[in-house]
């Protein structure tokens, strides 16, 4: 008999006895800000939810005292960083503002071997029971052979790191359906993947983020006080997301970054769709040959083998309606 039921997603089932979530940005930038509103939803079940990063940001400048484990800057208001560009701490400023924990568990850029060291300590130090990967995207449920894969590098670092955990309940979300046209990914291969982690038992549905709640209330707070906070580099991805919760349409565009490409935001892009952790990986062929890697640069290194040895990638189709 199925364990799942109509009446409560998936994500939410699979989420229901744990009881301090991490959940985390899978991919760099403002990746963790599409987990906002999971977190919200989390904390009004009586959850405690702290929240990660890896980050794009220059960590070299973070005090000594920052640092929580190695490998993990705890990030808070004050912290002191690029006044440019630090995703970051503009969360914790904002989760401070709105009375929450006011601490962004921040992993710098590497190889897959010392960030799931970062990992299995953090989740170890805070005793954590589920953790979330979020891709404010889609190309994490890239499997390595289609036409385009996007910016896989720190998707698939994170995704390789936690799966080496044990004893833990991982599942991964995605937010912002169609964004990653832009650089290339097919979304009939994205809903060809799910299909496949369906036939697995590893699809998790998707739901939309309600725009009249708590959570879609806090999830537009914080891109509006996130785009106000990096003026020169506002998030491309999450600015789209906020116009489709809002219900626009079509060839909006709210940032100059996105100024000579045509937008297709649309209802979709506010959905989250989650799917099983170790389920995914094991459907990423090349995520095995990341293990070693200490590096991002040769993390970089390993995908670019891979794309120039693998046989002839699915083709690119178009969705029929």
């Amino acid at each position: 008999m199925s364990s799942y039921r109509l009446a409560e997603p998936p994500l939410f089932t699979r989420l229901h006895d744990a009881s301090r979530v991490l959940i985390a940005g899978a991919g760099g930038g403002f990746d963790i800000y599409g987990g906002l509103p999971l977190a919200v939803a989390l904390e009004g079940l009586g959850k405690t939810v702290h929240l990660a990063n890896l980050s794009f940001g220059d960590l070299g400048r973070t005090p000594l005292d920052d640092w929580l484990l190695p490998g993990v800057a705890a990030v808070t208001p004050d912290t002191v960083g690029d006044d440019v560009y630090f995703p970051e701490r503009g969360l914790a400023r904002w989760l401070a503002a709105t009375g929450r924990e006011p601490v962004v568990y921040t992993f710098p850029r590497s190889g897959v071997r010392p960030l799931r060291a970062a990992y299995r300590g953090l989740v170890e130090q805070l005793g954590v029971d589920a953790l979330v990967l979020v891709d404010g995207g889609t190309d994490i449920l890239l499997r390595g052979d289609e036409t385009g894969l996007g910016t896989p590098h720190e998707d698939m670092t994170s995704l390789a790191a936690v799966a080496g955990l044990d004893d833990l309940t991982a599942v991964v979300v995605s937010i912002g359906f169609g964004v990653d046209a832009y650089h290339g990914v097919c979304h009939a291969h994205v809903l060809e993947n799910l299909a496949a982690l369906q036939r697995q038992n590893g699809y998790l549905g998707a739901l939309s983020i309600p725009l009249d709640s708590p959570e879609g209330a806090a999830y537009l707070d914080a891109v509006e006080q996130a785009v106000a906070d990096t003026p020169l580099r506002p998030t491309i991805v999450h600015t789209q997301i906020a116009s489709a919760l809002r219900g626009e349409f079509g060839d909006v565009h709210t940032t100059g970054r996105t100024e000579g490409s045509e937008l297709f935001v649309n209802p979709l892009m506010a959905m989250y769709v989650a799917v099983d952790l170790q389920a995914l990986a094991r459907t990423i062929d090349y995520l095995s040959l990341l293990e070693p890697t200490e590096h991002a640069h040769q993390v970089v290194q390993v995908i670019e083998a891979h794309l120039s040895s693998r046989p002839r990638p699915r083709a690119p189709r178009l969705i029929p309606h």
